[in-house]
């Protein structure tokens, strides 16, 4: 009897110190950069917001690090199959440090640093995630070259040793090769020994010959053209992102056995149903070529490879066999800078959004100009 009128005490009592904690916590304020229409860098707002408690198995994240990416653009344009509703927080991938932990919650404690592949709500100074979407960072690491690992880095490493499975001496061609997955691909395929090719604007050439790679300038040259008189007996791989036009255009430039990897994503449904249409037809060609869909959304259905893949991203980076571009920092709450940027087809690397407290007087400076 006594058991039970304690146990009966006992309940209302947590939930009266629950709610008044989040009272106490929600008295604060973070701000996130939110899409609120369909449109330009300058449909991005910064809003207001309170900073609740955690619920049951979740932890709340101060956000370090946002990587800024091509998917970004494309969900505030609905230029996506499976575009996000209105209003929404853009931010693919992220590093931050546990600021709260929700009850119930072990595998994490207050002030680990923590990543997480999102694929909304980077773009703010808090984030609330399910903690077993958590993934552990190295404190020595900076947030801002780890946050690149969690989505540019680990789309490259599965695409080239998952998918099509590379080996020392491989030639391959990398479609979009100057950019953030771009400067990915010709990092760690410098490290794996391959012969590489990238196209991409004259003027961003230098990067590409700085990873022994041969740029070619798809502006000015024929890709088509360029490798067939270079490679006469084909490719083994190529990584696109770009899509449909490279696709229909240079899958004859794979030898027999190779693999022609698309990583980008969709625009639209049709272009979706395009893709899928295209994948059925050139897979069941008697030429030994292949067509191979790849996309972060099997980090949903398992975890476990990415886990292992990020882990070996975060020791190559610490052992400095690994270097990611980063063109350009800016203060998380100027996102809609970074996306103009972005958008203006000047990027080489990565830009990447953080905390201010990470930012140099001159990048601060910079950011805020």
């Amino acid at each position: 009897m006594l058991t039970s009128l304690m146990g009966s005490l006992i309940r209302p009592i947590g939930a009266l110190l629950f709610l008044r904690r989040y009272i106490m916590e929600t008295s604060e304020k973070y701000k996130s950069v939110v899409v609120t229409r369909e449109g330009a860098p300058e449909v991005l707002e910064i809003v207001e917001n309170d900073l609740r408690a955690p619920l049951p198995g979740e932890a709340r994240v101060r956000i370090l690090a946002c990587c800024v990416c091509l998917p970004d653009v494309q969900a505030r344009y609905g230029q996506s199959p499976f575009a996000p509703k209105l209003p929404f927080v853009p931010g693919y991938a992220i590093v931050g440090a546990v600021d709260a932990l929700g009850q119930g919650v072990r595998s994490a404690a207050v002030g680990d640093r923590v990543a997480a592949l999102t694929r909304l709500g980077g773009y703010a100074e808090y984030i609330f995630l399910a903690s077993n979407r958590l993934i552990p960072v190295p404190t020595s690491l900076d947030p801002a070259e780890a946050v690149t690992l969690i989505l540019n880095y680990v789309v490259a490493f599965q695409v080239l040793h998952r998918w099509a499975k590379v080996k020392a001496g491989d030639t391959v061609l990398i479609i979009g090769a100057s950019g953030g997955c771009g400067t990915a691909f010709l990092d760690l395929g410098k490290l794996a020994g391959l012969k590489m090719y990238g196209t991409a604007s004259a003027s961003k050439h230098h990067v590409i010959t700085a990873y022994c790679a041969t740029p070619i300038d798809y502006s000015a040259q024929d890709f088509v053209e360029v490798i067939h008189q270079a490679e006469p007996k084909g490719l083994d791989a190529v990584f696109d992102g770009m899509g449909e036009d490279y696709l229909r255009r240079g899958f004859s430039l794979l030898r027999r056995g190779g693999k022609w990897v698309a990583y980008g994503n969709p625009l639209s449904v049709a272009g979706l149903l395009r893709l899928l249409v295209r994948f059925i037809l050139l897979n069941l060609l008697p030429n030994g070529r292949s067509l191979k869909l790849y996309g972060t959304g099997l980090y949903e259905f398992n975890r476990r490879p990415f886990l292992q893949d990020w882990a070996r991203l975060f020791k190559l980076l610490e052992e400095g066999s690994i270097r990611p571009v980063i063109m350009e920092r800016f203060s998380i709450l100027e996102a809609a800078k970074a996306n103009r940027l972005l958008e203006s087809g000047k990027v080489v690397g990565n830009l990447v959004l953080l905390a201010p407290e990470l930012l140099t007087p001159a990048e601060w400076m910079q950011s805020s100009s």
